[in-house]
């Protein structure tokens, strides 16, 4: 018996159909026919899971549509009979399906929501003077955005002109900005985070992190950072402590430049092209009570609140928007989504560390934006994951030690004297050098100003040639004289060498022996110098800042 023999054999006995569907899962026939019988019985889930796979992998089907179109018709019928009802709860069904985990399924879910959206749009409109513009506003766009575009001149119109029109379009307006939101927020996502779809971790699957641009950092210091708080004089005379969140606010409206290595990201202006287009769903969904409280409606029907890579798009959402303490709140329920998942999957997948390790380094970017500078190194220091990621990736250990340097040279170049947090600054500038070579020679200028320097790391984490130098150069009588104290302990060897009277013959000896062995180590790799500064002294720099 032929294969095709089979499958003609095994639709007719429908208590073989479960085996059947397992046989042949490639078979539409059988797959309809099991649909078919839970349809006829009227058991919405598994009907509803039923159309939902085979609209997923039969979508070219003609069957496949005309059920799509009876379910269409009973949406835009009133119909409160039995049959109705239970094609409404089909409909219902499909849509909080998992479809969020599969790309394909995704795309051909879009198109099944667009056609539905289409019929009720178009044809269940009542509105006579809006007719034509209804008719035309799927048929012209040719792409989501221009679709958004018309939608949201919709809007504009409706509600200025026509508010009982605009209140019985406002279903039909939601569905179509929550489609356009969603196809372009997950294209974004998956662009940005692509080891989230493809279920495993890759060198060419690496996540985009969307972080603070810190490429100023090297220049000069700022008395003044944007985060601190300021007073702003309300209506009555009264002030009000104003916070970060509470600035960025008010400058929500003016859009932020995201600036992208076009060399590194493929197909860049079409990624943050679907992050535009997604914000300004968001944007316009929320632009009006009636059309939040829809979406709020479709949001819990469909339980977003479980999509990781809904969570990850809207905390870069809220990122860019200037909204830090909320993005904090943001990435926490990431957390612990990233942790459920986790558990239901019974293990800790390589693409799930990559996802915690960008959370990670999101949130320390966060906490710098907000001023809170030991709350911003703590998860980057005190956790295991610089030991990871951050370290071995090119990408985000420059980032780690800019966030680094500008926490610390705020303490640095302040009027009080910080000698901890400028060491730490002469250490992390060694980094892209000589890019932070102006920095370096401000802090060369305070330490001569002072006439003195403590920091008695120098010799384990400074290898810079020029910086040694440049320190020899400053116990000379044409550099000052300036007194150094960069050997472990020298303060109490200082202390010995005067009451023995060897003055400081004693002292000057391990120093020019101590920068002798320095010049010898000029070879070393920065990188793991760097990374040996931040594991072993992580604690001492957590602490040593506000």
């Amino acid at each position: 018996m032929s294969a095709q023999g089979d499958c003609e054999f095994l639709v007719k006995p429908k208590a073989w159909l479960i085996t059947a569907r397992t046989l042949y899962p490639a078979d539409f026939n059988i797959q309809y026919e099991m649909y078919s019988i839970e349809r006829n019985a009227e058991r919405t889930a598994s009907a509803g899971r039923l159309l939902y796979d085979i609209f997923v992998n039969f979508p070219e089907q003609p069957v496949v549509w005309r059920e799509i179109a009876v379910i269409t018709a009973a949406l835009r019928n009133d119909s409160q009979d039995k049959h109705a009802q239970f094609l409404k709860g089909v409909c219902v069904c499909v849509s909080v399906l998992p479809l969020a985990q599969n790309i394909r399924a995704f795309r051909h879910i879009l198109k099944y929501f667009m056609y539905i959206f289409y019929i009720l749009f178009c044809e269940g409109n009542k509105v006579k003077e809006n007719r034509y513009f209804f008719s035309h506003l799927c048929v012209c766009c040719r792409s989501y955005s221009e679709l958004l575009q018309r939608v949201s001149e919709l809007c504009r119109y409706m509600s200025a002109t026509d508010s009982e029109g605009f209140a019985r379009c406002c279903a039909q307006i939601v569905t179509c900005c929550t489609l356009v939101l969603f196809h372009s927020a997950f294209h974004y996502v998956s662009a940005v985070q692509p080891s989230l779809f493809q279920g495993h971790a890759s060198l060419s699957s690496c996540p985009w992190v969307l972080l603070e641009d810190l490429s100023s950092v090297y220049t000069d210091v700022e008395v003044e950072r944007k985060h601190t708080h300021k007073k702003r004089k309300l209506a009555d005379g009264r002030e009000k402590t104003m916070s970060s969140d509470d600035e960025d606010m008010l400058a929500k409206g003016r859009g932020r430049h995201i600036v992208v290595n076009k060399a590194e990201m493929p197909g860049w202006a079409e990624t943050l092209e679907h992050f535009r287009t997604a914000r300004e769903s968001w944007d316009l969904l929320h632009s009006h009570q009636s059309l939040e409280t829809e979406f709020i409606k479709i949001c819990s029907a469909w339980k977003t609140e479980l999509w990781m890579w809904f969570r990850i798009f809207l905390t870069d959402m809220i990122i860019y928007q200037g909204q830090y303490r909320k993005a904090l709140s943001s990435l926490a329920l990431m957390s612990s989504l990233q942790l459920q998942q986790n558990q239901n999957q019974n293990s800790l997948s390589s693409s799930s560390s990559l996802e915690t390790q960008r959370a990670i380094i999101q949130l320390a970017s966060c906490h710098y934006a907000l001023g809170e500078y030991r709350e911003s190194l703590s998860p980057l220091l005190l956790g295991n994951d610089l030991r990871l990621v951050p370290c071995s990736s090119k990408s985000i250990l420059p980032f780690c030690l800019q966030l680094m340097l500008a926490c610390f040279k705020l303490r640095a170049f302040t009027d009080n004297r910080d000698d901890l947090a400028l060491g730490h600054v002469v250490v992390l500038l060694q980094y892209d050098w000589p890019q932070g070579e102006n920095l370096f020679l401000k802090a060369v200028d305070k330490i001569c100003q002072q006439g003195s320097f403590q920091y008695e790391n120098f010799f384990n984490y400074v290898t810079n040639i020029d910086m040694l130098e440049e320190f020899a150069y400053l116990r000379t009588t044409e550099g000052g004289r300036v007194q150094l104290e960069l050997l472990p302990n020298q303060g109490m060897l200082i202390k010995h060498h005067t009451v023995t009277r060897g003055i400081t013959k004693g002292v000057k000896e391990d120093f020019r022996l101590a920068m002798e062995r320095q010049v010898s180590r000029c070879g070393e790799n920065l990188l793991t110098v760097l990374h040996r500064f931040c594991i072993n002294e992580k604690i001492i720099l957590v602490q040593s800042l506000p």
